[in-house]
């Protein structure tokens, strides 16, 4: 009797084992989620167009190797040389990142850009960082200034 209860116990370690590794794999990684609008300081431009804010969608993982998965689409609002409304809008996917000991992540990859002109779009390197309190976007090798939230939310755990 004292065997089937010590094989019995046994078995229920071991297959408690697996379940009990699952949450700490899943505890390293850092997800990164946001509906959100973004406020520009005054004087913000890309390429030549001042930009006033944005709009822009997070979904991404982000893992303790630097790996990461997901999509960043941004759209940003700016002026046109006539006065006209403008959107550029970046269209992203991520494959690198991290959670950095501030509580912000910083996130990479490659992107379609599309400059609302009426030209092509074209691909391009991006990065950010991103807090619960907005953005700092990097297009290329032009960093645009830090973004404040002015509505939506922005997750990160």
């Amino acid at each position: 009797m004292k065997r089937i209860a010590l094989v019995f116990v046994l078995a229920t370690v071991f297959a408690a084992a697996p379940l009990s590794s699952v949450p700490v794999a899943a505890a390293a990684e850092t997800q990164v989620s946001a509906a959100a609008a973004g406020i520009f300081p005054d004087g913000a431009t890309f390429g030549g167009i001042p930009l006033q804010g944005s709009t822009f969608g997070i979904g991404v993982i982000v893992y303790p190797d630097g790996t990461a998965t997901g999509d960043f689409e941004i759209v940003l609002a700016g002026t046109s040389a006539v006065g006209q409304p403008q959107d550029i809008t970046l269209v992203g996917k991520v494959t690198a990142g991290t959670a950095n000991p501030d509580g912000s992540v910083s996130f990479s990859g490659t992107a379609a850009l599309d400059m609302g002109d009426g030209s092509l779009p074209v691909s391009v390197p991006f990065a950010a960082v991103v807090t619960t309190g907005g953005l700092q976007l990097t297009i290329g090798t032009t960093v645009l200034p830090t973004q404040t939230l002015g509505a939506g939310d922005i997750f990160i755990g």
